[in-house]
């Protein structure tokens, strides 16, 4: 299980920030993009609060996970806005902008430098030995009552 390919299998991530008074804040982001295994974009769309905390506190965590596998990963690691007067924006924005298409406005860009990450899980995995990934989308599918093409 790789990190880099639970983000691009996520259709969100949420990112955890918290103000200089500990106050925590957890919001969903659409569009994110790992630029390798220590690097991570997330585009700003409508997150005035995430930003605020970021350029006061940039400890930051992100979790992803595959919603019909479970599992997926939980990032930690350092924030900064970017924005564009910054000599990365264009490139970031290029990458982001793939994703968003023009519906999705980008104010600015998180770029998360990750200091560790961990496996996420659900506890099916580790309350029945015979869990498989494979049994996991099988439930999910049944639970949500989704339809494979």
């Amino acid at each position: 299980m790789k990190m880099i390919d639970y983000s691009e299998k996520s259709v969100l991530c949420w990112l955890a920030t918290s103000d200089l008074d500990a106050t925590p804040n957890v919001s969903p982001k659409e569009i994110f993009q790992f630029l390798n295994e220590d690097h991570m974009l997330i585009a700003n769309i409508a997150s005035p609060e995430s930003e605020r905390n970021i350029r006061s506190n940039p400890q930051v965590c992100v979790s992803f996970i595959d919603i019909f596998e479970q599992r997926g990963f939980k990032v930690k690691g350092s924030a900064r806005v970017v924005t564009s007067s910054d000599t990365e924006w264009t490139g970031y924005l290029s990458i982001l902008a793939e994703l968003a298409g023009e519906n999705f406005p980008i104010n600015s860009i998180f770029e998360i430098t990750v200091k560790s990450s961990s496996k996420i899980l659900a506890p099916s995995y580790f309350l029945f030995p015979k869990t498989t990934p494979e049994s996991q989308v099988k439930g999910a599918l049944l639970t949500y009552n989704v339809q494979k093409k």
